[in-house]
């Protein structure tokens, strides 16, 4: 990042009455939500339009791209989101070229933030590789003064921007991956150059060594407007996933509002910030990036409680109608200080990329604060992991009663983005309408979200990833499949056994080495034994159990049903997809038993929840035997713990084809015994021979998981499978640690509170 006078803006020193109306002027009108969406729109469309020249990896350009993903994150309209994916394919999800530099790492915040959206580890590979490196040989420099150690220093976060361009990349790769080696990084380096940059008297950021002792034309001590507001937005993008019991929580709050409380009192009359933040009469341009990341930090902590709002919510409203002013009317944001340019001259129509993501950071959280004043907030909603481990990609569940609106939006706390969500409704007597989302909790983290009412002031949100299908499809006689992100299944209706003859009530398997949904695209090719890309179907189930299908067990006998008779589609959508089966009465050794089953499965998981309700013509308690097929090859693996409630199946390779895992999952306690079983699977001469454009190996058999069921009542239990090519489980013990982690996360279920109502 250039470290001239050009690199560093922020606000100006004037005096605290700033914050209230000056004499002679009135008080700004509160910012509109609708206004403030299109202007934001409108600015990005022109820098959309006019690309900047710098390098795809430059700070210049990650800053603005920050601002672009705040935008994606509040706009109903896709193509900043596909913009932000269509640069990062571009880089190949790669950092800039420098290994230590932090200005070399901003981009990688994007990246990150992707991730969070789509779950795809490509996404965070180059930005991991790096910052393991990092880790594993850190830079030998230990000092940041320019004046021994020069570009040197630059290893170091040794001058103020680079608590922007370092700290929220680091901690963002914490949140989406739960390794605290990261956020300790950021903690522990951010603090190195705090101790060496801020001055505790003004409450500043010295830009780098260089300035130490130098003096404005007025005598004050010379602290830049850019760089302070790299580094409020810095304490701001850090503190978003700081977690809330972290032990330095309290310490870097306390840094922002000392910050806040001095930068605000530097706002000029016009409401924007100058070059200079203690000698602003030397320095008479108006500027809008360092005035932009003001309004970006003062929002954010009027909307987080750490601002009082009666005091700081003038100055925001101020700043942002200032900021508002250098906007043209095609969209092109002004005045901001070009990189290098002399801060007391430039041109006032200068524009630059980091400027607009400034602006839009600042629209984000102006933008929220404009929803809350419109009472739009219905409810608060709390959650808590109560474990001690990271939670990756929870679902939340709240109950909405009737007086709720149709169309609910979820807002994170700590942020402006909207999340995705789900309105799910289980169509069963009695059960109220929930709403569906996903988080990520550090240990014993508790988070906040906002439940917004959609329509008039929120007219539109982002439209959602997708994650989740199910359907069923008459093309192929009427099977049934549903996919999260990450795997893939189907099983089979009754039609088939007229088409083909093939009686099979087991659970099919199609493995998947994209994030993206494949379930339309396989049955479009028609050819999906054969992978052209996506993954493909390389599991037989035959009449075996396939992976976690079920019978009835009766002395030593399962007895099947046929496939089923009817199903429904329940929900399909970007959070979970649930559908229903029915299948037809079966004899089950001199007893008639009949099934209704719910399957569902939520983004981001390898693993389904099944929830199975039998009928029979007395109430006695039945056996049922939850299957895995089980292949001839030796080299299979087959394990099964009954105090965790689990059983897992590891597969040798096929062919070129990777290893498929299979595992079921009960609550605990309710594994009565683990069986091995043939009878149901008729062997085939050809059972060990497998020919080009072919499923697997063929099943020989069934491992079993045991378990009692309760006429009319639920039994629950989870079937998954995964694929050593999907480049999520390498061998059997990552599978094993995947279906154990499972295990352990479904018994302790996160705490959802709904803390009451606003708006209303």
């Amino acid at each position: 990042m250039n470290w001239h006078l050009g690199a560093c803006i922020a606000l100006v020193a004037v005096t605290p009455t700033a914050l209230v109306p000056l004499r002679g002027q009135t008080a700004e009108r509160e910012p509109q939500p609708g206004a403030v969406l299109s202007v934001m729109e409108k600015v990005a469309d022109w820098q959309l339009s006019h690309p900047s020249a710098h390098p795809a990896t430059d700070w210049t350009q990650a800053a603005g791209d920050a601002g672009f993903m705040a935008l994606a994150g509040v706009s109903g309209e896709a193509r900043f989101r596909d913009a932000m994916l269509a640069m990062a394919e571009r880089n190949q999800w790669q950092l800039g070229p420098r290994t230590y530099h932090a200005d070399d790492h901003c981009i990688g915040q994007t990246y990150a933030e992707l991730y969070t959206a789509y779950r795809d580890p490509r996404m965070i590979s180059g930005l991991r590789g790096r910052f393991d490196a990092i880790l594993a040989k850190p830079s030998a420099v230990r000092s940041m003064d320019f004046t021994q150690h020069g570009g040197l220093a630059l290893e170091r976060w040794s001058w103020c921007d680079s608590l922007f361009m370092g700290p929220p990349a680091w901690a963002r790769l914490y949140a989406a991956t739960g390794d605290e080696r990261y956020l300790n990084y950021a903690v522990a380096n951010w603090w190195a150059t705090s101790d060496y940059l801020y001055d505790k008297d003004e409450h500043l950021f010295y830009r780098d060594s260089t300035y130490f002792g130098r003096r404005e034309p007025n005598g004050s001590k010379i602290f830049w407007s850019r760089g302070n507001g790299w580094v409020l937005g810095g304490l701001v993008r850090l503190l978003e996933v700081l977690p809330a019991g972290h032990p330095d929580r309290a310490r870097f709050e306390r840094q922002f509002v000392d910050m806040a409380q001095r930068v605000a009192s530097c706002q000029q009359a016009d409401g924007l910030w100058r070059a200079s933040l203690l000698d602003p009469a030397d320095y008479p341009m108006r500027e809008t990036s360092g005035s932009g990341f003001y309004t970006y930090a003062l929002a954010w902590g009027v909307n987080q409680g750490l601002l009082d709002r009666a005091r700081y919510g003038p100055a925001v409203a101020k700043a942002w109608a200032a900021l508002v002013t250098c906007v043209e009317a095609d969209g092109k944001l002004t005045h901001v200080q070009p990189i290098g340019a002399d801060p007391k001259k430039f041109s006032e129509d200068a524009t630059e990329v980091y400027g607009v993501g400034a602006f839009l950071l600042a629209g984000s959280e102006v933008y929220r604060l404009a929803l809350e004043d419109a009472r739009t907030v219905r409810s608060i909603v709390e959650v808590t992991n109560p474990s001690p481990f990271f939670r990756a990609g929870e679902t939340v569940e709240v109950a909405v009663g009737e007086l709720w609106p149709a169309e609910v939006a979820v807002m994170d706390g700590a942020s402006s983005r909207i999340i995705d969500s789900q309105r799910y409704l289980p169509g069963t007597a009695g059960v109220r309408g929930r709403l569906l989302f996903q988080v990520d909790l550090g240990p014993g983290e508790t988070r906040r979200y906002k439940l917004l009412e959609r329509g008039g002031a929120l007219a539109s949100v982002p439209s959602p990833v997708i994650r989740t299908f199910v359907r069923q499809v008459p093309e192929r006689f009427n099977d049934v499949a549903w996919e999260s992100d990450r795997i893939a299944h189907r099983t089979y209706s009754q039609d088939l056994i007229k088409g083909e003859g093939t009686v099979s009530s087991g659970i099919d398997v199609w493995v998947k080495r994209t994030r993206s949904l494949v379930v339309d695209h396989f049955y479009k090719r028609k050819n999906y034994h054969e992978d052209a890309g996506e993954g493909l179907d390389d599991y037989e189930v035959g009449r075996s159990r396939g992976c976690g299908g079920l019978g009835v067990w009766k002395d030593g006998v399962l007895y099947n049903s046929l496939n089923f008779r009817q199903a429904r589609v329940i929900t399909t959508g970007p959070v979970r997809s649930e559908f229903e089966l029915r299948f037809d009465a079966w004899d089950a050794g001199g007893r008639r038993v009949s099934e209704t089953r719910r399957i569902s499965i939520d983004a981001g998981s390898n693993m389904s929840r099944v929830e199975s309700v039998f009928s029979c013509d007395d109430a006695a308690p039945l056996r049922v035997a939850i299957g895995i097929a089980l292949r001839a090859d030796p080299g299979c693996f087959l394990e099964q713990k009954a105090e965790q409630g689990l059983m897992t199946y590891w597969q040798t390779a096929d062919r070129d084809r990777g290893s498929i895992a299979c595992a079921v999952v009960l609550p605990t306690g309710r594994v009565q015994e683990f069986a091995l079983e043939s009878a149901s699977v008729p062997q085939r001469p050809e059972a060990r021979r497998l020919i080009p454009g072919s499923e697997g190996l063929p099943p020989v058999g069934n491992a079993l998981m045991v378990t009692e069921a309760m006429v009319g009542a639920p039994l629950v239990y989870y079937l998954g499978a995964g694929w050593s090519k999907s480049g999520d489980f390498p061998d059997r013990d990552a599978w094993r640690h995947y279906v154990e982690d499972f295990a352990r996360r479904s018994r302790a279920p996160i705490e959802v509170r709904i803390l009451g109502t606003q708006g209303r």
